[in-house]
């Protein structure tokens, strides 16, 4: 590894979030996933969650379909699978995370009143049907984008795009991006990994 190599993965990795995460429920096409992914990756969200409870697991997903379409984004990040809503919902909580829903309600509220700059873990659902009402449940709010449009729904990987990339504004603007957020433990195992420390 050159030493270019080793400076620009080095600072990568000092610019990933620990305080962000997604978490993507029963979404059906792997190539929104990858799409998805690839975003996760340019604003510095090291740990995804995958979870498929109503469906079954993408038997391409990370492989074929995965790797083309998110250009390698899933070598750089941690996914983590859940079959199980509540196991997964338990390991984001036991991390410090409140959940909120990209879902559209009575009580949802505006994408640009949302402070991003908290321990969030923001849920993206089903292409066709959501979020699933048990995921909801035990989520703390709900979020939309604000639209003017007659369709009033977006594409799963431009409303993640356009989500993260208001994350991105606000954690840059309080200065998330100019120290290392990683666990020292996770931060040690990822540079290693990444082949940092050869």
């Amino acid at each position: 590894m050159t030493p270019e190599r080793k400076f620009k993965l080095e600072k990568v990795l000092s610019q990933r979030q620990s305080n962000m995460t997604v978490v993507f429920e029963n979404v059906e096409d792997p190539h929104n996933i990858s799409a998805c992914l690839r975003t996760c990756e340019s604003v510095g969200i090291q740990d995804i969650y995958i979870l498929n409870h109503t469906i079954p697991p993408h038997p391409k997903f990370g492989k074929e379909i995965g790797f083309k379409s998110s250009r390698s984004a899933l070598k750089w990040l941690t996914i983590h699978y859940y079959d199980n809503v509540k196991e997964c919902v338990k390991t984001l909580r036991d991390n410090g995370f409140e959940l909120m829903a990209a879902n559209l309600s009575a009580q949802s509220i505006d994408l640009y009143d949302v402070d991003f700059t908290q321990n969030i873990a923001l849920v993206f659902g089903n292409e066709r049907k959501g979020i699933t009402e048990e995921m909801l449940s035990y989520c703390n709010s709900n979020f939309l984008i604000p639209q003017v449009g007659i369709i009033q729904s977006l594409n799963i990987s431009v409303a993640c795009a356009v989500t993260l990339y208001e994350a991105f504004r606000q954690k840059k603007n309080a200065g998330h991006y100019e120290n290392i957020s990683l666990p020292i433990q996770q931060l040690i195992g990822l540079k290693e990994k990444w082949g940092c420390e050869e």
